[in-house]
């Protein structure tokens, strides 16, 4: 039941913001294959590797979804937020790295289809992300996981860096 939940949270949230989105922004035809397509694809492959990857650690490790505490009128849908953060994997290295792939993803699409909106709506993403991450996250876990989170952010990154 998890693992289906945390699939239905990835379809909805991560599938519109970063597949959905992108296409209604890009403008034209595919781009034959050049230099931007050599770059996008790695981009756009790295940003898969580590959303699956993060995604799987909330799953593994913390028995949640990446559903945010603020979506739990959601929950019997998406799931919920573990309960413990999850420090392993690339939250060892990142403490964000869901919301890294994410954007990495979105940015390769622009890189392959050359496409200006694309790569803004890629840069307001990170934005957002980072004002979410700090305004409402942030408190969020520091208030729930006191002293071990604080000493989690003191030696984790909050980007991949």
């Amino acid at each position: 039941m998890l693992l289906a939940r945390l699939l239905v949270f990835t379809l909805l949230a991560p599938g519109f913001v970063a597949v959905v989105a992108p296409s209604w922004l890009r403008r034209g035809k595919p781009m034959p294959w050049d230099l931007w397509s050599s770059i996008g694809w790695p981009v756009l492959a790295a940003g898969v590797l580590l959303y699956v990857w993060s995604a799987t650690e909330f799953y593994r490790r913390g028995r949640g979804t990446p559903a945010a505490f603020f979506t739990r009128r959601l929950r019997f849908q998406i799931g919920e937020e573990p309960a413990k953060p999850v420090f392993s994997g690339l939250y060892g290295v990142s403490r964000n790295p869901m919301y890294s792939g994410i954007v990495l993803i979105v940015t390769g699409q622009g890189l392959l289809w050359k496409s200006a909106p694309v790569l803004i709506y890629a840069a307001a993403l990170w934005a957002l992300f980072h004002l979410v991450v700090v305004f409402v996250e942030e408190p969020h876990l520091r208030k729930k996981g006191g002293a071990g989170y604080e000493a989690y952010c003191r030696s984790v990154p909050r980007w991949l860096g």
